[in-house]
């Protein structure tokens, strides 16, 4: 039977026990935002493994000398990280999954600065087909 790493199942002194932490640095931890457990109906705190996991890496960091605040942003752009991670695998999904006919398109730089899909060959129109030419005056004119 696998077992959820997101699944909210240790209460705070057991999650404390794993994380070899006092339950009320987990409080504290709870307060600050650095690990956040979900909460059951009656308002306990409930960890999951990858809480645990959360907790010892916060661990680490702060016996090397990271203060909570610096912890908070690492964590923070760590899920920044892989989010954007999950979103280059999803469009490179997506990309896979279209027609051949769509990659074999180019772009370039239209009249108004703006982006557009070409046919190879074709070039982008221009925005008017008025010319202006501008010629300095002479002095005393």
């Amino acid at each position: 039977m696998d077992i959820n790493a997101d699944q909210p199942i240790f209460v705070i002194s057991v999650a404390a026990e794993l994380a070899d932490m006092h339950p009320q640095t987990l409080r504290q931890y709870d307060r600050m935002g650095i690990v956040s457990p979900r909460r059951a109906p009656g308002k306990s705190r409930r960890y999951s493994q990858r809480d645990v996991n959360m907790l010892r890496e916060v661990q680490r960091l702060s016996q090397e000398g990271v203060s909570l605040e610096g912890i908070k942003r690492i964590l923070e752009l760590e899920n920044q990280v892989a989010a954007l991670r999950s979103r280059v695998s999803e469009l490179t999904e997506e990309l896979a999954r279209r027609p051949q006919s769509i990659d074999s398109r180019i772009f370039a730089a239209g009249a108004a600065g703006d982006v557009v899909s070409l046919a190879r060959g074709q070039r982008p129109r221009p925005r008017s087909q008025a010319v202006v030419v501008w010629r300095p005056r002479a002095l005393g004119q």
